[in-house]
Formats: C-alpha cells, structure tokens, sequence
C-alpha cells in the first residue's frame, strides 16, 4: 500500500513553452566535476528568476545545459519533470540531443508563474545506450505569503491540547541541577538540567547562566530529528538553555532513541503519539525558565530548525510565554502535502508501520498526524515570530513551511535562501542573532 500518490486538483491554468534547442560555446560547468567525474556527459540546470523568486503572472526560464566530456559526440535523453502543489504537474515527452564535442547544448523550458507556490523542476538525462544518469533540480518560488493549504484540524484539537497541557500540570518536574565545569575565561556558568515532564518522563538539557546579574533573556533551544542538543561556546548575556526532548541526546533514560522512528511512535492513537511528550517536554522548559528569577518573563525566545523548527512552532502555539518563536526549515508542518512532496522518501517506513496492523489506514493516520500539524496550531502562536527556509529543501520543502507560517496572524518575517537546501548559512545566522538583540535589548531598557 503507498501512502500517498493520489493526483492534485487543477487550480489554475499552466502556459508551458515548447523546449528550445541551442548551441553555445563551451564553458566551464557549474557543477563540481567531481561529481560526474566517473559519468561522459555533465548536466547543470538553471534559472532567470531572481533570488529565485518570480511574481505571478511573471514567466521564468529553466535552462538545462548538457555537455559531453569526451572528445567524441554523444546521442542521450533529456526528460523533464515537474514538483508542485500550485497546480496539476504536466507530463512531459523526452527530448532527443546529439551532444557535440566541444560544445554545450541548453535546453530551455519557459513556465509561466499563474498561482502562489512553488515549482521544483528535475531534469535527467541519460546517455543512449547506457543505464547512467546525471539528474539535477532547481525550483523557484511565486508570492509565497499567499500560500494557503486547507486545515485538517479536528473540532477537538483545542480541548484535546488544553486536557494535555492540564495533565502536564500534574507533574511535579522535581528540577535538579548539576554543575559542570567549563573552560578558563567562559563567559557562563555550565548546570546540566534534570526534570520530570509529560508520563513522570525524565527529560534533560544543558543550561548556562551569564556571570552578570540578571534578569536575562531567554533562549529554549529545541532539537531536529535524532539531535543532540550541547551547550554553546558563548551565551553573550542571555540565559541559553539547549534541550533535549525525549529520545534525544541525554533524554533517553525512560524513552529510546533508537530505533529512531519518532515519527510512528504510538501513531495508532493521539493520546499515545511520541510528539504529545515531546510538545508537552518543550513546555516543560519554558516551565523552568519562566521559574527563574534570572530570567526575564518578557524575554523568552524558542529557537529550532528542522524538527527543531516545528517544535518552536508548537511551544509557541501552547504556551503564549514564548515571547519570540524562530523557526528555521521546519518540519511538522502540513502533512497531507508533505507526504505529497519530501515524504516520498519515507515511503518505506511509513508503508511498513501501515501494514502491520490491518486497522491502520491512510485515513487514520492523517487524522492523528492532524492533531500535531503545525498548520492547524498556527493560529494559536501570539508571539512575533520568524522562519527561515532554504529555497532547495527536498526534506522540508517551502511550501509546508509556509503552510504553517501564514496560518499565523502575529508579527512575522522571513527570510528565503535561493541555494540553500536542508540547512542555512551564516546570513541567516547573522540576521536572527540582530533580530534577537534589536528585540529583546530594546525589550530591556
């Protein structure tokens, strides 16, 4: 059984352009050669738009340029193929090239941008007579804030987070510290954290103190998938607690971390699914920080990316003492549509968990997977809230980012790195950490 490959509903009309031959004169490839170095013919794929980023109505230019790195001409197929949830993907007839020595043949594929979305071409070409391949991918993006995916959310979704928060409040967390030491010169003290969360779970992090007197901003760091959470080399004044969540790092005394199937980890029913304890560990943390007198109330950020990023989403939805939410490529974020595009992948895992009880279906999972959809709790976050995405990302694609992301009525902001994929840079580095000091220094005064 496959879990997801049903077709999407045309929503507005597509004006392709007919593939356009050209002959240029060879140049170097902007893939590494490393790379293809094993593979005759080199492939790199491109486009005209802008940071990667067209307006609607705009058309945009994917240019696939082949070039054959042996002496000898070569015959091979160039095929297109077309991600998105804007609009029903076309099928698309190969394309026959004769490759040229000494020289780079384009191939240009114009799309015109009529929907909000995003639109990830792939391009393979394999050489006549041979099983070998070279693929490569590059998608654009088109008015991302109007991207919108319907909520799944169930009419209970509010009391069933508000009994479950409840519950939490019954569990004495029982906070222990254990002072570590640090190196000569650090700007911090060094605790390891220890405390009781969702289930008498125990749950741990590492918590560092600036050695001048408070109150301090906060910062919750939360983990991506199988991470383990350590301390940071400087904390620059603020309170940094870096966290692990059940199953993470040093979490693992009353719940495993392997096999790491977080995912389908008591998928059958709600009450039992792994991310109720996880949400429910992240609100434990803001518990203790919010318990310190050295924390300032005011100033509590949470911060993740990937997995990481959808527990911001999350913290900030259920407790509203998150005073700024930065989510960076989350996950957690539109599941219907995500199993349409990046979990794919996970096929495997998913289709195993179905078959092993007849009782499981599609339908069932999704409706469990819904209570802990980012989307469908977007609308509870209050905080100013920022994301950054990597316009690449096959793992955490934009478009489920964003289904979350503007479900949100906060103040919000984010940011789109053209080249990047599962990960971001130090721009984006750069610019949250100036975020956090414009808004929680100006907080302070």
């Amino acid at each position: 059984m496959q879990f997801f490959r049903t077709s999407r509903a045309l929503l507005l009309s597509l004006s392709l352009g007919g593939a356009v031959l050209s002959v240029s004169a060879l140049s170097p490839p902007s893939v590494s050669p490393i790379a293809e170095a094993a593979f005759r013919i080199k492939l790199s794929l491109s486009t005209d738009a802008v940071g990667g980023m067209c307006a609607l109505g705009e058309t945009v230019l994917f240019t696939a340029e082949v070039e054959c790195s042996k002496k000898e001409a070569r015959r091979a197929t160039l095929l297109w193929e077309m991600e998105t949830l804007a609009f029903e993907a076309p099928v698309f007839e190969a394309v026959e090239l004769e490759i040229p020595p000494g020289e780079k043949l384009s191939v240009e594929f114009p799309l015109e941008m009529l929907a909000p979305g995003f639109v990830r071409m792939i391009c393979t070409v394999t050489e006549e007579g041979a099983k070998r391949f070279v693929k490569r991918s590059r998608r654009v993006g088109c008015a991302p804030t109007e991207v919108l995916s319907e909520l799944t959310a169930e009419d209970d979704l509010e009391s069933f987070w508000a009994s479950s928060l409840k519950e939490l409040e019954g569990v004495n967390p029982e906070y222990e510290l254990i002072h570590q030491e640090v190196k000569s010169g650090a700007d911090h003290e060094l605790y390891e954290l220890l405390m009781k969360s969702l289930g008498g779970v125990r749950v741990r992090g590492w918590l560092q103190l600036p050695l001048s007197e408070g109150p301090h901003a906060a910062i919750l760091r939360v983990p991506g998938y199988m991470q383990n959470m350590r301390p940071l080399d400087m904390v620059n004044g603020a309170v940094i607690l870096s966290f692990n969540i059940r199953g993470h790092g040093e979490s693992t005394e009353d719940v495993p971390g392997s096999p790491a199937d977080f995912w389908v980890r008591g998928l059958d029913e709600k009450s039992a699914y792994f991310y109720r304890g996880a949400y429910l560990d992240c609100v434990r943390a803001v518990d203790y920080l919010s318990s310190r007198e050295d924390v300032d109330g005011d100033r509590i950020a949470v911060w993740g990316g990937s997995q990481g990023g959808g527990l911001a989403f999350a913290t900030a939805a259920l407790d509203q003492r998150v005073d700024l939410c930065i989510a960076d490529i989350p996950w957690l974020c539109d599941w219907k549509n995500y199993f349409e595009l990046a979990g794919k992948t996970d096929d495997e895992e998913i289709n195993a968990w179905l078959a092993a009880k007849e009782s499981r279906t599609v339908e069932s999972t999704l409706t469990t997977l819904s209570y802990f959809d980012t989307m469908n709790l977007a609308h509870l976050i209050e905080c100013p809230t920022l994301m950054g995405v990597g316009l690449q990302d096959t793992i955490c694609p934009p478009s489920t980012s964003f289904a979350t992301f503007n479900r949100i009525t906060a103040p919000k902001d984010f940011r789109i790195y053209e080249d990047a994929g599962h990960g971001l840079g130090r721009e984006h580095y750069g610019w949250i950490f100036s975020e956090l000091a414009e808004r929680f220094t100006a907080r302070a005064r």
